[in-house]
């Protein structure tokens, strides 16, 4: 058995509205809910035209409003765009509302391009530098109280919100470690320094008053259904979403396509291979055995899965068997 949860981008389908790709965020909340799923994050974005997760504590809030028992949170809040104070007091504030819900995960990264970076941050100053110390600052504006000093978040201190440190390359897995805090790897769309990064973290981790042992969450792609044959051809609505990133383009998710060589050329279609490598792909019996596979040699603590299907109906369903593969 492994616990499993949610990561959402929340992407607009191609002929939806902003306002129906929301709406489909709250029903997959809703739906992974009543299956069971541990966690539902939500992961921030700026000037993505095919993604609505700028104001990820706004969705957040949304979100917890219309569940009522999984674990929301931010997979993760871009800790450069933001003063830690300020995330202290909106995260310290979700977790007044909705207290023992609420997840803050920390990502270095902008979630976005340079020239949007500059406009969220008004400084030329590569301010992920200071991730460490950033995090650090959080950490004591949501601890105790006779830990603070004269700038304090209200509600915030002595909250305690969980912290997990999200990283796609080594360097985070350095960090998790040193501050003893649950390391998250996003290889969902960056496996290739995956195995190094985690056994960094379990070889550097240092115990802390949060955790006593290393905790280990892998970010991964999951296409679940019926038939491998199925699962493939739904495949290729993910396989399109990453060819944006390819062709720098910002198209919404798309319908399956039957015929990928028509859509891209072989480079292409090597460089969305290269990051799409961590995924599970097909019918529950090659699930099954993708995932045990995958266990053996990562020895997830947990399972954060990225669902990219068009049809919302076979969405739910590869949610749906993919939980009962976890607690088989």
């Amino acid at each position: 058995m492994i616990p499993v949860s949610v990561l959402n981008l929340v992407p607009i389908r191609a002929g939806q509205t902003p306002a129906e790709a929301i709406q489909s965020m709250i029903d997959l909340a809703q739906e992974v809910e009543r299956i069971g799923y541990q966690r539902y994050w939500i992961a921030e974005h700026h000037n993505a035209a095919s993604l609505v997760s700028s104001a990820t504590q706004v969705l957040i809030s949304h979100v917890l409003t219309h569940t009522k028992t999984i674990r929301v949170g931010s997979g993760g809040v871009m800790l450069p765009n933001h003063s830690p104070l300020l995330v202290a007091e909106q995260y310290g504030t979700l977790a007044t509302i909705y207290p023992n819900r609420v997840d803050l995960g920390l990502g270095r990264a902008p979630g976005t391009d340079q020239h949007t970076a500059l406009a969220l941050r008004r400084n030329m100053r590569d301010v992920s530098f200071d991730f460490p110390q950033d995090v650090q600052t959080l950490q004591r504006y949501l601890g105790p109280a006779d830990k603070q000093g004269y700038v304090r978040a209200f509600p915030g201190v002595g909250l305690e919100i969980p912290l997990y440190i999200l990283g796609s390359s080594t360097d985070s897995a350095y960090l998790a470690a040193q501050l003893g805090l649950p390391y998250v790897f996003a290889a969902h769309f960056a496996p290739r320094m995956l195995e190094s990064a985690l056994e960094i973290y379990r070889r550097e981790f240092q115990p802390s008053k949060v955790l006593a042992q290393p905790y280990v969450i892998v970010c991964l792609n999951v296409i679940a259904t019926d038939t491998d044959e199925e699962a493939q051809l739904l495949a290729t609505t993910q396989q399109q979403f990453f060819l944006n990133i390819v062709r720098s383009t910002r198209q919404p998710l798309q319908a399956p396509q039957k015929d990928m060589a028509q859509v891209w050329q072989p480079g292409e279609q090597a460089a969305v291979a290269a990051m799409l490598d961590c995924s599970l792909i097909g019918g529950k019996a090659s699930v099954a055995f993708q995932l045990e596979a995958l266990q053996n040699r990562l020895h997830a603590d947990e399972l954060m899965v990225v669902s990219y299907i068009y049809d919302e109906a076979k969405q739910y369903h590869s949610y749906r068997l993919l939980h009962e593969i976890a607690a088989a």
